[in-house]
């Protein structure tokens, strides 16, 4: 199963909407066959490792990261080629959270008389489609900001100036996280002080991510439209969707250049943060990835939609006049702060990069 969550990995930057699963066939202790899901509507990994172990399937047991799925969608239902390929045992990680299959793939295994048993490494599994499982149980995407500070925790000059406040290893981490999110979020503020791209490339100098297979969705929070048509984003190839929260004459403009445009108002003329992340579950987003300013992480934080906050610090220091990483109204009482667990640390280059769960509420009472 390990094996298997090792293919599965490869599939982190290519498999969305679907999952992220990978395969392993085996005899006794001999492995002879292995697969993972390359992307959607191509064969899931039971196929693959079913096609490369040919004949030897038959009596095998099957490791599967994730339950096999047992509808009909973009592909034929992955028990019925488990069952055709005379499998003698399937172990699967975690449990689909897919209501079209959440326990059905292994019930209908077990009827056909396969013995089936589940929930090995299902936290590793469902780590690995931490996305996937928050749109199938929530019916929203997971959202993550990614925010770059100072070792005095500062984002930005007084004047807005912040390249670069961390080295080229965590610019080229950066990376390989918008590769693996299905969409990234940013704010008007951002686009007009950075004119950023947002998309997946290439750093010189600096190394290179694995050649690019898909570039995520760029979303802009803009509620008065007032992103440039030059912008550098609608510049380069990939989706570019404008969020606004009025009609105005310069949608033309945008739609011209090739933006999508959705207008979602909210309170006091700004976007409706909650229908823009329904929006957005409603298009298959599993991950999104947040590279804004204070102004919007401090939005969807107060909002509660931060499900992981990852913070690549520098080793320098910016002063008290330098910009903070959340714009928020002052707290009445200690027990009003937001509170997070630190749940992954390692060095990038001379950065540290640090990885926080949001605490509920109960959590925090505890």
């Amino acid at each position: 199963m390990a094996r298997a969550m090792q293919l599965a990995r490869r599939g982190l930057d290519s498999t969305a909407p679907n999952p992220r699963v990978g395969c392993v066939i085996a005899q006794g202790d001999a492995v002879v066959g292995e697969g993972w899901h390359r992307q959607a509507g191509g064969p899931h990994a039971e196929v693959e490792a079913l096609r490369a172990a040919g004949d030897r399937a038959r009596g095998a047991t099957a490791y599967v990261t994730l339950e096999p799925c047992c509808h009909h969608g973009r592909t034929p239902p992955c028990s019925d080629a488990l069952l055709a390929a005379g499998i003698r045992r399937v172990v699967y990680g975690a449990q689909d959270p897919n209501p079209r299959v959440n326990g059905g793939g292994g019930r209908a295994l077990q009827a056909a008389g396969i013995e089936v048993s589940g929930g090995l490494l299902a936290t590793a599994s469902e780590q690995l489609n931490a996305g996937f499982f928050m749109r199938m149980r929530h019916g929203r995407p997971l959202i993550r900001c990614k925010i770059a500070v100072s070792l005095d925790g500062r984002t930005a000059l007084a004047d807005g100036r912040s390249r670069w406040i961390t080295s080229g290893p965590a610019r080229l981490d950066v990376q390989r996280l918008r590769a693996q999110s299905c969409a990234v979020l940013t704010g008007i503020g951002t686009v007009l002080a950075d004119d950023p791209q947002l998309n997946v490339r290439h750093f010189e100098g600096d190394g290179a991510v694995d050649a690019v297979r898909r570039q995520p969705l760029r979303v802009v929070l803009d509620s008065a439209f007032r992103t440039p048509p030059a912008a550098r984003l609608l510049s380069v190839p990939g989706e570019v969707l404008i969020f606004g929260a009025g009609s105005t004459e310069r949608k033309a403009a945008l739609e011209a250049r090739g933006a999508r445009v959705q207008t979602l108002a909210g309170a006091g003329g700004r976007v409706d943060l909650a229908a823009v992340i329904q929006h957005l579950a409603g298009l298959q987003i599993n991950e999104v990835l947040v590279e804004a300013g204070p102004l919007l992480n401090g939005a969807l934080l107060q909002a509660g939609l931060v499900d992981e906050l990852i913070v690549y610090q520098a080793p320098h220091v910016l002063g008290s006049t330098a910009r903070a990483m959340f714009e928020l109204p002052p707290l009445q009482d200690m027990a009003m702060r937001p509170a997070f667990e630190l749940s992954d640390v390692r060095r990038v280059g001379a950065d540290l990069r640090l990885c926080y769960r949001p605490l509920t509420r109960e959590e925090r009472a505890g």
